[in-house]
């Protein structure tokens, strides 16, 4: 569900990409409210998904990103071989500890991109098949990817979590205000 995002202070734009990217982070966020570890890892449908996967994935994607543009490699490393590894939780990993890790990369990534000089500082695209070879792209670029992948996946877990217990957005909006 989206919610409003308050208007930027004028001529703000870094603080417009970051609200908008932190609105659709609740939104993914909000849709694992109450539940247990095990409820954000059941998979109600055909699909793999399940909200503790796309929690732990968009924390990845958005760590690793972030971690390109500054010139570094990802935390982790994902191929065909390990990408599935993304969307479950690991033995040892919880729910909150996932949450967690993304309130570090969420705070990181606002750090990084009100430090660099310009949103059109550029960095090179990664050496994947899917990208154009030699490629760079912006940091505006990067804020907008970003928000394009949060809220691709906000909205699958507002359909996991409704298949899981029937909790609309519009309720969990509603029991976030109210926690």
């Amino acid at each position: 569900m989206v919610t409003h995002v308050r208007a930027e202070a004028q001529g703000d734009e870094r603080g417009a990409l970051l609200s908008f990217l932190a609105e659709q982070r609740g939104g993914i966020r909000r849709a694992v409210l109450g539940l247990t570890d095990e409820q954000a890892s059941a998979r109600p449908s055909a699909s793999e998904l399940s909200l503790a996967g796309l929690v732990k994935h968009v924390a990845e994607v958005e760590q690793g990103w972030v971690a390109r543009a500054k010139g570094e490699s990802p935390a982790v490393k994902r191929d065909e071989s390990n990408w599935h590894e993304c969307f479950t939780l690991a033995e040892g990993e919880t729910l909150a500890g996932q949450l967690a890790y993304w309130e570090r990369v969420a705070a990181e990534t606002e750090e990084f991109v009100r430090s660099v000089p310009s949103l059109d500082d550029t960095f090179p695209l990664p050496n994947d098949p899917w990208f154009p070879p030699d490629d760079r792209v912006s940091v505006r670029w990067l804020c907008l990817h970003l928000i394009r992948e949060t809220a691709r996946h906000a909205g699958h877990a507002d359909i996991v979590r409704e298949s899981l217990d029937g909790k609309t957005a519009f309720e969990l909006v509603a029991l976030e205000q109210a926690g």
